[in-house]
């Protein structure tokens, strides 16, 4: 089953401010996974949120709305992960 992948003006707003490399690497992914796999294993559910899902394309999040009747996947924000400066991730210093 393919999915149709519809924007909301966040993401668009948002993908225009980056350079033209991150903003392929990010629709590349996007339009290689979500549209045959909406819920991919790295995929993780947004908290009280029915169909929403968040994935990580290098340093950007996705946040998406799943809609299995109308067959679309609505992508509704997109932003830069920010790690506090001085936290590493995976170190036990960061965990402490």
């Amino acid at each position: 089953m393919t999915l149709v992948i519809e924007y909301d003006n966040q993401p668009l707003k948002f993908l225009k401010k980056l350079d033209k490399n991150d903003v392929n690497r990010i629709l590349d992914k996007i339009d290689q996974t979500l549209p045959n796999n909406p819920v991919p294993h790295n995929a993780k559910s947004i908290v009280n949120q029915h169909n929403c899902f968040r994935i990580r394309i290098g340093d950007y999040r996705v946040l998406y709305r799943v809609n299995y009747q109308d067959k679309k996947i609505v992508i509704f924000k997109i932003d830069l992960i920010v790690i506090p400066q001085g936290l590493a991730l995976g170190t036990k210093k960061a965990l402490s």
